[in-house]
């Protein structure tokens, strides 16, 4: 898999927090791409989209607790 990391601009955390971040887009080349944010207050939002067309979103706040439905309209894009 192949990887890059870009530096994004503050946005809205899993926590409600408002700041930015580093943006890591792995690719296999196949149809699996993840796509993971890492925000500088310490939440994390993930997106895998498979071969298939399916996709998983989670996102975990800072102090560990996940997230119910996280929203994500432009993750990864």
């Amino acid at each position: 898999m192949t990887g890059t990391r870009i530096p994004f601009t503050p946005e809205t955390a899993p926590c409600g927090k408002t700041c930015g971040g580093e943006r890591l887009v792995d690719d296999d080349g196949y149809g699996l791409v993840i796509h993971d944010r890492l925000y500088d207050c310490g939440c994390r939002s993930i997106r895998h989209e498979y071969h298939d067309g399916s996709i998983n979103l989670s996102a975990i706040r800072h102090d560990g607790k996940r997230v119910k439905d996280p929203i994500q309209p432009d993750h990864g894009k």
